[in-house]
């Protein structure tokens, strides 16, 4: 069946329409969508991503729906690429940052001491593993995660005095130059000059594996390998600064690490004395059924990286490692944004509604109904070549059903079909990004907050598009012409 693309929760609120050719100054939400994309494709950079794929005016939204200047509501399942854990316009950040509006607090004080930083670092610390935040340090970075990796880099450059850094395959770490050249995606790399000394281990990609036999033996190989690798007096690999991983990788493709695989890393770098960072930028806060995915395993990093969800919904991003690295000088490592008053009001309230309430519980809860409704559909729909995650953070990778499979029966990727299926959700009333290696998988990401009514839509909708997208005629003149 085809949905509409109004979500099942709260009246539809009419949105004015602008006059045509209101002028530009007009009161932000009256101005005509067709006018307002226009414009935006006119005066934004080439670099623009998400407007391309979304050809949408938000004008409002309240948990995980978006209403549109034309009228039409959307399911958002992109939760602004993980950074809205209670979804949008929660009561409880609401609430937080206007207290801290009507206080009088200071907006704006570099990296002066106040009540709010205080809070917010006793918020944090409390929902960190025990074991780590013991004798931790945060440092306040630069409003975005990209910043706060490159303070990890830069901190562990320091403590050890070496200058390389391995990193992995299908890694994404930021678009600043540090953390792009640890990020494993090729096309955003090839314009630029190198950007560092980086060592590239294969990641535990089960479907895709990069030894060819997949499974918990895949992962073995990995680790193995990174371990003679590191060991291998003719192996060209200088000791590293550190070794940067994610748990589970989300622009990757919603790729998992196995928790014994993330419990090697943890052995092979502490028995070579390379520090182990973590990056939980878009993991952290509940997403993956845990308050931080290195929980699942019980590691504990030397340093984790943190950003999205951590400032309730505003731009705010630290690093946590341990005290024994805290070797910076005064002014090591600055910024005219490190810390925002009020993203620390609001990524309090936040972290503590989530602990709270076992939101971290219930995306476990959730998201593994929703993953196992989707394996079972991929039963029915051969498009569909692996349904994966953890949590709330799930990815449907879509491929080529006719296509030859591979050693470990993976089929070509299709993101022609991705691309498809992404428009046919967005006609449905339901917002889901790509990511992945070639663009074809569907990640889905609602906030934690997504209720059971809701988790069902989207699959409803999702399934809907999925079987429209893959019964198109592009597909079945290809699988003709094969």
């Amino acid at each position: 069946m085809t949905l509409a693309a109004e979500p099942a929760t709260g009246p539809t609120v009419p949105v004015p329409a602008a006059a045509p050719g209101a002028a530009s100054g007009s009161a932000p939400g009256t101005a005509a969508p067709a006018a307002v994309l226009r414009r935006q494709r006119v005066r934004e950079s080439a670099a623009r991503t998400y407007a391309r794929s979304f050809p949408i005016v938000p004008v409002r939204a309240h948990g995980m729906t978006v209403e549109g200047a034309d009228g039409r509501r959307y399911l958002d399942c992109l939760s602004g690429a993980g950074t809205l854990a209670l979804g949008h316009n929660h009561p409880v950040v609401l609430e937080a940052i206007r207290r801290t509006l009507d206080s009088g607090a200071p907006l704006h004080l570099l990296d002066l001491a106040t009540a709010e930083k205080d809070d917010f670092t006793t918020a944090l610390f409390e929902s960190l593993p025990p074991a780590f935040a013991d004798g931790a340090r945060v440092h306040f970075c630069g409003p975005a995660g990209t910043d706060a990796v490159e303070a990890a880099l830069k901190l562990m450059q320091t403590a050890t005095g070496r200058a390389g850094a391995l990193a992995f395959t299908g890694a994404y770490h930021g678009m600043t130059a540090g953390a792009l050249a640890l990020t494993g995606n090729v096309a955003v790399k090839e314009p630029l000059p190198g950007g560092g000394e980086v060592v590239r281990l294969p990641y535990p990609y089960g479907y895709r594996c990069p030894f060819g036999v997949g499974g918990s033996a895949g992962a073995g190989l990995s680790a193995t390998y990174a371990e003679r690798l590191l060991d291998d007096p003719a192996g060209g690999v200088v000791p590293p600064a550190a070794m940067i991983l994610e748990a589970v990788q989300g622009e990757g493709g919603v790729v998992p690490a196995p928790d014994d695989w993330l419990r090697a890393m943890r052995r092979i770098t502490a028995e070579r004395g390379i520090p182990l960072i973590v990056d939980e930028v878009q993991t952290g806060v509940g997403r993956t059924g845990a308050m931080w995915a290195v929980e699942h395993s019980g590691i504990l990093p030397d340093a984790m990286v943190l950003s999205k969800a951590i400032g309730g919904s505003l731009p705010l991003a630290v690093v946590v490692y341990r005290e024994e690295y805290d070797g910076w000088r005064p002014g090591a490592h600055t910024g005219t944004f490190r810390g925002n008053t009020l993203a620390m009001a609001a990524g309090a309230a936040t972290l503590r509604y989530v602990a709270a309430n076992g939101l971290a519980a219930r995306a476990a809860e959730v998201g593994g109904r929703l993953t196992e409704r989707l394996r079972a559909l991929a039963g029915e729909l051969p498009v569909i070549g692996e349904v994966r995650g953890r949590g709330l953070m799930i990815g449907v990778e879509l491929v080529d059903p006719a296509a030859e499979p591979d050693a470990c029966g993976a089929r070509p990727a299709a993101p022609a079909l991705a691309v498809r299926v992404r428009e046919a959700c967005l006609a449905r009333g339901l917002i889901v990004e790509l990511g992945g290696r070639h663009d074809a998988v569907l990640r889905l990401l609602p906030p934690l907050t997504v209720t059971d009514e809701q988790a069902a839509a989207v699959f409803d909708r999702l399934a809907d598009a999925v079987a429209a997208a893959a019964s198109s005629p592009e597909d079945r003149t290809a699988a003709g012409a094969r």
